[in-house]
């Protein structure tokens, strides 16, 4: 079952992109699921979008559910913080606070013999904080985000409309209005 908790029922962690509430990747997930049935993802996705939770227990769609090996489970700051320190400590490896959810929760669900292998999800230097309160030291930065914080910035600030964003990449694309 997957829903939405409202803005005030989510706490910022150490591990944010695990905060979002209508995470895109699980979207792609469900279209999967369905056989790549856009007009039935669309619908679920509405219902999410509207507070209303998608349960696939029961359904037509639960075989592939079950066939699809998707686990799930739950890592704390502490979590993170050992992960982080233990994985440096026994691998050279330093990871971010993302993978060390992937890794642990990855060790949680493993099956004896069969290799685990998690793909690291984001640079450590993203989060500085918490890799340094976990290991005692600021993670390398690659040379290309160097002094990244005195970068100039650019942006423009537009209103919630769809058709203003795509005349606004229209006119920066130089082509035709996207559809």
């Amino acid at each position: 079952m997957y829903h939405v908790r409202p803005a005030e029922q989510v706490a910022m962690t150490s591990s944010p992109s695990m905060d979002i509430g209508k995470a895109s990747n699980f979207e792609r997930y469900l279209y999967l699921i369905t056989g790549s049935d856009a007009p039935q993802t669309h619908g679920w996705w509405q219902d999410v979008g509207e507070g209303r939770p998608v349960d696939l227990r029961g359904t037509a769609h639960w075989d592939a559910v079950q066939a699809s090996g998707l686990k799930s489970g739950r890592s704390t700051h502490a979590d993170r913080l050992n992960t982080i320190r233990r994985v440096d400590r026994e691998h050279g490896r330093l990871i971010d606070p993302h993978t060390a959810d992937g890794v642990l929760v990855g060790e949680r669900h493993r099956r004896p013999g069969v290799p685990m292998i998690c793909l690291e999800t984001a640079l450590p230097a993203k989060f500085e904080e918490t890799v340094q309160e976990a290991v005692g030291r600021l993670p390398e930065r690659p040379e290309r985000f160097a002094g990244i914080e005195n970068a100039p910035r650019r942006f423009e600030v537009l209103p919630n409309d769809v058709q203003t964003l795509k005349d606004f990449i229209a006119a920066r694309l130089g082509a035709k209005q996207p559809s």
